[in-house]
């Protein structure tokens, strides 16, 4: 009963805010002479949301499979590398710097060289995603290797643990903590990222919706994809979170088991 009661505590301030910004949201366009072409109403939303329907889930499905293929490739690559950077020290020095370089080119500037190697189809859009997915995991990861609990470590090394049963028994269980931290940045990133490059050439996909609804005037079905895009993105963000709440039964620095 309590935990149902803390449950709705946390569910019904944001949703009540919700509803007053929509209702706010309704009224404005009605009574308040906001042109329905620069903001469409929610019901107008809604509405042409439900007529489109079919269309609709076929473009989100297509978002769907490039994002969750881009996110896999992402995590598994940014996994690999920081495990990789942590065991090799003098490869870290040497990579570490290119990596976070990598971060300062735009999405948009990577993703014709792509197009101009790989061409048109679905790789070179799963690619650019796992790049956006990969640098917080790997950082995250990282980060989680490298800085263990001191007085574990030292009595691992006290008990002569080599380097790769330090690895196995202390470094990565501890990683893993801070491995969700990367992958709910990296949820929340891969759907965006899956949509940007899908308005840089392709006719499936939310991206590729949203861009022939605002050259065909309709603003009530951009604005449905975006609502789409925000739902998808808290979802993936929810999953990961609900993985980390089964999975992790113990957090550094807590001293107890999570329920």
């Amino acid at each position: 009963m309590g935990n149902k009661r803390n449950l709705w505590a946390k569910i019904w301030p944001p949703a009540v805010t919700l509803a007053a910004l929509l209702a706010l949201w309704q009224a404005a366009v009605t009574w308040g002479g906001i042109d329905p072409w620069l903001l469409p109403a929610p019901v107008s939303i809604v509405q042409e949301a439900i007529a489109v329907w079919p269309r609709l889930m076929d473009h989100t499905g297509a978002t769907v499979r490039l994002m969750l293929i881009g996110f896999a490739g992402g995590s598994a690559a940014g996994f690999g590398l920081a495990a990789l950077l942590h065991l090799i020290p003098w490869l870290r020095n040497v990579a570490y710097p290119l990596l976070v370089l990598s971060q300062n080119v735009p999405i948009v500037a990577i993703a014709p060289i792509l197009t101009m190697l790989l061409g048109w189809g679905l790789l070179p859009k799963a690619i650019l995603v796992g790049m956006v997915c990969f640098f917080p995991i790997t950082i995250a990861m990282l980060s989680g290797l490298e800085n263990p609990d001191p007085q574990l470590r030292d009595y691992f090394r006290m008990i002569g643990t080599g380097k790769w049963q330090l690895f196995w028994r202390l470094e990565l269980p501890h990683a893993i903590v801070h491995l969700f931290s990367g992958l709910k940045i990296a949820a929340s990133y891969s759907v965006l990222s899956a949509v940007v490059a899908e308005w840089l050439g392709t006719n499936k996909g939310l991206g590729a919706f949203m861009l022939i609804s605002s050259k065909g005037f309709q603003p009530d079905r951009v604005y449905a994809a975006v609502i789409i895009i925000v739902t998808l993105s808290l979802l993936l963000f929810g999953l990961v979170a609900l993985a980390e709440r089964l999975l992790i039964r113990w957090r550094p620095g807590s001293g107890e088991l999570t329920k």
